[in-house]
């Protein structure tokens, strides 16, 4: 099986061309509407398990690359505020560069006959709206799909033995057959594609031995089921 493994939220970087536009919301880059603290530091522990990896460099609030090119949230409140041109460059230059490549090498994968078992690594806030999230890490899969589902499972209880002392949920704070980028590319390969967004608590990043236990864990049981 081959791993690919992306990271969509990776920075809240912008490029020089559009930082003016942010001026006045420099706090907002700095929370979850900005990026997704801890994701790009479990995707680098990951990463010598991929046979194929790739991150996107800039910020969620410029462009939603884990989005359909018809969602609401596309466009961030600011720049939902550019200009026609300006957003269709956005997904000309950014999104669709980013989306294209994997989904390219997804497809030479599967050409070659080889299965492809994608991780799109991403973070939640502990608290949203007021409710607090009762999870630390979530596995978000198509349940339609079975062999999705089969694997969300073998992983799940190898990580329950590795972490006993975190809840470990299904389709969990989200679900996992919402719109996102695993869903697009669940609908364009329908065979050999397993698509797992792994969602992790942000309150797990906040001691350094915490993080190096958990990607420890997360190391382990990933190189196990990637015999599939």
């Amino acid at each position: 099986m081959k791993l690919v493994l992306t990271c969509e939220h990776a920075s809240n970087a912008l490029p020089k061309k559009y930082r003016s536009y942010f001026s006045e919301f420099k706090h907002r880059l700095e929370t979850h509407q900005g990026y997704d603290l801890g994701a790009f530091s479990t995707f680098e522990t990951l990463k010598p398990l991929a046979t194929f990896s790739s991150h996107y460099p800039w910020s969620r609030l410029l462009i939603e690359v884990n989005r359909s090119l018809q969602h609401s949230q596309l466009f961030s409140s600011i720049s939902k505020s550019f200009s026609e041109e300006q957003r269709r460059e956005l997904i000309e230059d950014y999104y669709k560069p980013y989306r294209e490549q994997i989904q390219k090498k997804i497809q030479s994968y599967i050409a070659e006959g080889e299965s492809v078992l994608h991780l799109s690594v991403h973070s939640f806030t502990p608290v949203l709206g007021g409710d607090t999230r009762n999870a630390e890490v979530g596995l978000l899969y198509d349940p339609r799909r079975s062999e999705e589902k089969k694997w969300a499972k073998h992983f799940k209880k190898d990580l329950n033995q590795h972490l006993p002392d975190q809840r470990i949920r299904m389709n969990y704070p989200y679900f996992g057959k919402a719109d996102g980028f695993t869903t697009s590319l669940r609908q364009e390969f329908q065979e050999q594609y397993l698509g797992i967004e792994l969602e992790l608590n942000q309150k797990l990043f906040a001691e350094e031995a915490h993080v190096k236990h958990l990607s420890r864990a997360l190391y382990k049981c990933l190189e196990k089921n990637l015999d599939w």
